[in-house]
C-alpha cells in the first residue's frame, strides 16, 4: 500500500485492488478491506512489513425486506476476463421449514468446471442470506470446491438451520452437473430452446394453476415412470418444475430409460417467472385479478398454516383443502412464501374461486379465499389503500409527526393525501411572501402567526424559542431531516398537499402566501380523499 513516495500510502476506497479471482486490478469500494488496509499501513509504517493480496468482494444489503448478498465473481465478471465456469441454482430455507418462521432463500454458486473451484457466489431471502454468504465467502478465499460444500458440518438445530443446509445442497446439485449425471439449461438460455425443444411440464394440475410456460407437455412427475412412452426420443426433452428438484428426478427417471437428449431446466419456473414479469411479460394462466369486496365474518373462517412450506406447497395444501369446502365457504392461508401472493392471484383466476382479501405483514402473506363465488370480482371495485392525514396543528414536533408518516407512506408507492386546515395552514407559507392586499384583521393575522417552516414552535418545552432550537441541532447532529427537507421531499414523492379554502378566509390567508404546488379545496376534497383512504389521521 506504500505509493511510489516511500512515506505516502494510499488505501480504502480510493484505490484499485487485485481482484481475488482473476487476478486483475479492480475498484471494490467496500468497508471491510478498508479496515484491513488501515492496519497494514500502520504496520508497516511502524516497520513490521505486511502485504494486502487481494479482495473478494463480499457484501451484503437490505432492500426492504429481503436481503441479498455477493461474494467473489459474477456470470458477467467471469465471462470479461474469460474465465471458463459452470452455475448451479439451489434453494432452501433460512432454518427447518417445520420451524416457525423459516424463510425461503435461493443460492446461485459459480464454480470451475474442472475441478469445482468456486469463484462466486450470491444469495438471496428474507433470513439468514448472512450466514450463509458467510459460508461461500470463507470457502471462495482458501479456494475450496463444492465438494467441501456437501462436506461442511455446519450448525444445525431447527430454529437455526436445516440437517442438510441450503449451502450443502448447492454444493449437491453442483456436483451432479460437474459429474454429468444432469445436462442443464438455464433461464436466459430457454426462450432460445424452445422451438425445437418439448417442454415437459412435471407438475401437478394444481401446480400448473399457478402459471405454464406456454407450448408445454403435462406429466406429473409421479406419473412419468408409467407415462415416459409418450414422449419422443428424437427430439430434445426439457422437463422442468417449480424450484427445479422434481425436473431434475425427471430427467434422471427418462435417462434411465434410454432417452438420451434430456435436460434439467436448473433454475426452476419460479426465477423464470420472475425474471419474465420484471422485462414486462405475462405468462400463460398468470393474470392479475382484482380482490373481491367481502364481508365474512372472522369466526367463519378456517385458518390454514402453511407458514414453511416451499413454493408449491402452500397452493398444494390451499387446492387440497378448497376441494372438501362447499361453495361459498371461506379459508384463510398463511405462508411465508412471498412468491404466494403472485400465485395466488394466478391460482384463483385459473381455478373460479374468489380472493377477498390478499395482505402482507412482517412476512407473512395471508389470503383470504372463497370457493367459487367469482362473480363477486367486479373489475371496478375501488380499493381503498390511499392514506389522507388531516393537519390541523402548527407545532413544530407535530408537524415532524405528519411529514415522516407522509414520506414513509410516500415511498411504498401509495397515494398521500395532505389536507392542511385553520393553524396547519401556517405550514405552507412562504418565508418571503409576496406583497398582497390584506384588510385590518387578515393583516394582524398575518403579524401574529408564523411565516412558514422556520416560525414553528415545540408543543412542549418550547422555552421561548430556546426550546424549538435545541431540538433543530439535536436533529441536524443526528443527521435527522429537517422539516424544510421533509417538505420537499414529500413534493418530490408526489404526496397531494391541499388548503382548506374556508381556513385561508377565516385567517386571512392568500393564495400567493402559499408554497408553490399546493392545491386550494374545500371539505369535498377531504371527503373524497377519506373515501379512498384505508387510513385517516388527524394531526
Amino acid at each position: 500500500l506504500q505509493t511510489s513516495d516511500e512515506n505516502i500510502y494510499a488505501l480504502g476506497d480510493a484505490i484499485s485492488v487485485k481482484d481475488f479471482v482473476s487476478g486483475n486490478d479492480a475498484l471494490i469500494p467496500l468497508a471491510g478491506p478498508a479496515n484491513r488496509q488501515g492496519r497494514i499501513t500502520a504496520e508497516n509504517i511502524c516497520g513490521i512489513k505486511t502485504k494486502y493480496t487481494a479482495t473478494q468482494g463480499t457484501s451484503i444489503i437490505k432492500v426492504f425486506d429481503y436481503e441479498v448478498a455477493t461474494t467473489g465473481n459474477n456470470e458477467k465478471q467471469l465471462k470479461r476476463n474469460n474465465i471458463p465456469y459452470l452455475k448451479a441454482y439451489a434453494q432452501g430455507f433460512s432454518h427447518a421449514d417445520y420451524y416457525p418462521e423459516a424463510f425461503p432463500l435461493a443460492l446461485k454458486i459459480l464454480f470451475t468446471p474442472d475441478t469445482g473451484k468456486l469463484l462466486g457466489a450470491q444469495v438471496i431471502g428474507l433470513g439468514g442470506v448472512d450466514k450463509r454468504i458467510d459460508v461461500l465467502a470463507t470457502a471462495i478465499k482458501f479456494e475450496k470446491t463444492i465438494k467441501d460444500l456437501i462436506e461442511l458440518e455446519l450448525a444445525y438445530a431447527p430454529p437455526f438451520g436445516s440437517a442438510k443446509d441450503p449451502v450443502n445442497i448447492a454444493g449437491m446439485v453442483a456436483e451432479n452437473i460437474m459429474n454429468g449425471l444432469v445436462k442443464t439449461v438455464y433461464w436466459d438460455e430457454l426462450d432460445s430452446l424452445k422451438s425445437d425443444s418439448v417442454l415437459l411440464d412435471l407438475r401437478t394440475k394444481e401446480e400448473q394453476a399457478i402459471g405454464t410456460i406456454a407450448g408445454s407437455v403435462n406429466i406429473p412427475l409421479e406419473e412419468l415412470r408409467t407415462r415416459h412412452n409418450e414422449l419422443p426420443r428424437d427430439k430434445r426433452i426439457i422437463a422442468y418444475c417449480t424450484k427445479g428438484l422434481k425436473s431434475y428426478f425427471g430427467a434422471r427417471i427418462l435417462t434411465q430409460n434410454g432417452f438420451e437428449n434430456v435436460y434439467s431446466f436448473n433454475s426452476g419456473y419460479s426465477i423464470y417467472k420472475q425474471v419474465k414479469t420484471s422485462e414486462g411479460g405475462t405468462m400463460n394462466n398468470e393474470v392479475k385479478v382484482p380482490v373481491a369486496a367481502g364481508n365474512v365474518e372472522e369466526s367463519e373462517i378456517e385458518i390454514i398454516d402453511a407458514c414453511g412450506l416451499q413454493c408449491p406447497g402452500p397452493i398444494m395444501r390451499l387446492a387440497d383443502r378448497m376441494k372438501q369446502v362447499k361453495e361459498g365457504e371461506v379459508v384463510c392461508l398463511k405462508t411465508t412464501d412471498p412468491g404466494f401472493k403472485n400465485d395466488v392471484l394466478a391460482w384463483c383466476k385459473s381455478t373460479g374461486n374468489s380472493l377477498i382479501e390478499l395482505t402482507d405483514v412482517n412476512k407473512t402473506i395471508k389470503a383470504v379465499i372463497q370457493k367459487g363465488a367469482l362473480a363477486v370480482m367486479q373489475a371496478n371495485v375501488p380499493q381503498k389503500d390511499e392514506k389522507t392525514i388531516v393537519v390541523f396543528s402548527d407545532d413544530f414536533d407535530k408537524i415532524m409527526a405528519s411529514f415522516v408518516i407522509a414520506n414513509g407512506a410516500a415511498v411504498t408507492g401509495k397515494q398521500v393525501n395532505l389536507f392542511f386546515t385553520f393553524w396547519g395552514l401556517n405550514v405552507l407559507k412562504k418565508a418571503n411572501p409576496p406583497k398582497v392586499k390584506k384588510g385590518f384583521l387578515d393583516s394582524m393575522f398575518g403579524m401574529m402567526l408564523p411565516k412558514g417552516p422556520s416560525g414553528l414552535k415545540l408543543s412542549k418545552l418550547n422555552m421561548c424559542g430556546m426550546g424549538t432550537e435545541m431540538m433543530k441541532y439535536v436533529m441536524k447532529s443526528k443527521n435527522v431531516n429537517s422539516l424544510q427537507e421533509l417538505i420537499e421531499h414529500a413534493q418530490q414523492a408526489g404526496v397531494k398537499f391541499t388548503a382548506c379554502q374556508m381556513s385561508m378566509d377565516v385567517m386571512g390567508i392568500k393564495p400567493e402566501e402559499l408554497i408553490d404546488g399546493v392545491n386550494i379545496g374545500g371539505v369535498a376534497s377531504y371527503v373524497n380523499s377519506a373515501e379512498r383512504s384505508d387510513m385517516t389521521l388527524f394531526i
